[in-house]
């Protein structure tokens, strides 16, 4: 998301590092560059004009100020662009008793009825009584989904199967909602493949017989400048309260989320950032300028973490820290916490700094994730000894959990490796404070930035164990008498 824009932006902003005074002149290439990828980024064109004639008009004449280069007050400036052009949004859904009704509206695949479910378990986390309304009667399938999604979190589903007025559901719905004592009512209205009359007067009518109090326009962010043009037709019908933004976690340039609020005066609300139930989230444009411009969004992180980190074993973890203990089951411990969190290159794109090490691990790598769930194999096969002390795994060992892992032998090693170091800075960290230990964190992030492929270099430790000369020939000769057993084996089984 937005990697068009945000690589675009840092270069420009490259060319401008170590001038003493932004001029027009130092200034033209580098906004022509930020032009250029904006439109490449299916921005719309009068948004891109006035984004750029903002920013040269507050950034030119720029000087020195003390202890502030040029290049980091034109960040700011374009952060601060960033910022008005997607915002401000107000996040309440005012919502009032005894009952309040909102509508969700949008084309067909735009992933309006995913979230529908989406928003009732959202609303169920905030300790209300939600109920999901099928009214989308044109898609055959609507009805059975929403029934799966509302039983997938368990939120009841108002269904009628035989009432082909997609009205009269919505006013028997809220019937049922009252009798049942319900606080928010869901409506998923129908969709077309396109805007037509028909569509816009269906919802008009739901619009004026129900008078929803808070309509959100549900569109696809992949397609671009289509999202844009889809809200506005939309607004004009219903006058939409939100957007909800999905499919931001695909192939998508990122021009939807900057136009929509600039074209359609209607702010983004809500963020779809991939297909599991909980992959819904308030939009914040100060944040989210801070991810294009490579600042990273750690309070979005946070926030996830809050949400979906086991806190028993969270508490368990920090204690166990506290008094200096970190072996390889508290090791695996956290690995599976921060699975919750979504691929590793993903969580990278949060942290400050960090989003050189995402896109370089992804070249690298691809199947970094995997690797990462070897991980549980390997400590799985090793006894409660050798996670407590890694430090005595020998080759025989090595060989042993290899076989029972089913992985080469230098992954056993390469884990050993990795695991030393962190083990004795994860210690170390515990001691510190809160920003000592963001200061750490960033430290590693940038330390591994400049040189990913690099292992980390770790001192070797004895195993407390020298062999003999004639322990070491005993021990050659157990190595291929084992050889040729296994050889045999082959044989046999051919």
């Amino acid at each position: 998301m937005f990697e068009y824009i945000q690589d675009s932006l840092r270069d420009a902003i490259k060319t401008l590092c170590g001038t003493g005074r932004l001029t027009e002149s130092n200034m033209r290439a580098g906004l022509e560059q930020v032009r250029k990828s904006l439109l490449d980024a299916d921005v719309s064109l009068p948004v891109v004009k006035d984004f750029i004639a903002n920013i040269s008009e507050k950034a030119l004449g720029i000087s020195v100020k003390q202890y502030l280069d040029p290049t980091k007050q034109l960040i700011k400036i374009v952060q601060d662009e960033l910022i008005a052009l997607m915002g401000p949004v107000d996040h309440s859904l005012h919502l009032k008793k005894p009952l309040s009704i909102l509508m969700l509206c949008g084309l067909q695949g735009s992933g309006k009825t995913t979230t529908c479910g989406k928003f009732g378990r959202l609303l169920l986390k905030r300790n209300q009584k939600p109920m999901l309304v099928a009214a989308d009667l044109q898609r055959p399938a609507a009805i059975d989904q929403l029934e799966i999604l509302g039983k997938s979190v368990g939120i009841p589903v108002y269904v009628d199967r035989e009432t082909k007025d997609p009205v009269q559901v919505c006013k028997d719905a809220v019937k049922k909602a009252t009798e049942t004592g319900i606080d928010v009512l869901i409506l998923d209205t129908a969709g077309r493949l396109h805007i037509d009359d028909e569509l816009m007067q269906q919802l008009e009518t739901i619009d004026r017989q129900l008078q929803p109090d808070q309509v959100f326009f549900v569109v696809d962010a992949m397609t671009g400048q289509d999202a844009v043009n889809s809200a506005k037709a939309f607004n004009d019908a219903l006058e939409l309260d939100g957007v909800i933004l999905t499919k931001l976690d695909g192939d998508t340039r990122g021009g939807a989320a900057l136009s929509v609020k600039y074209v359609t005066g209607v702010p983004i609300k809500f963020i779809g950032t991939g297909e599991i139930i909980e992959s819904l989230e308030e939009f914040h444009p100060d944040r989210m300028a801070g991810r294009i411009l490579g600042m990273g969004d750690m309070l979005s992180l946070i926030e996830q973490a809050a949400e979906k980190f086991d806190n028993a074993e969270m508490l368990k973890n920090q204690e166990r820290l506290r008094k200096g203990m970190f072996t390889l089951d508290d090791f695996r411990s956290q690995l599976n916490q921060v699975n919750r969190l979504g691929s590793f290159s993903n969580i990278l794109k949060y942290i400050p700094g960090a989003g050189d090490l995402s896109k370089m691990l992804n070249n690298i790598d691809s199947n970094a994730d995997n690797q990462f769930k070897n991980v549980g194999g390997i400590i799985d096969s090793m006894t409660k000894e050798e996670r407590d002390n890694p430090v005595i795994i020998d080759s025989s060992r090595r060989r042993r959990i290899a076989r029972g892992a089913g992985v080469d032998q230098g992954q056993i090693s390469n884990l050993i490796k990795m695991f030393l170091p962190m083990a004795e800075a994860m210690k170390n960290m515990s001691q510190f404070s809160v920003k000592k230990q963001m200061q750490t964190m960033q430290n590693l992030v940038n330390s591994v930035a400049q040189n990913p492929t690099s292992p980390i270099s770790v001192a070797k430790v004895g195993t407390g164990k020298r062999l003999t000369a004639d322990e070491k020939r005993n021990a050659k000769k157990q190595r291929e008498k084992e050889k040729k057993k296994r050889e045999k084996e082959k044989r046999k089984k051919r």
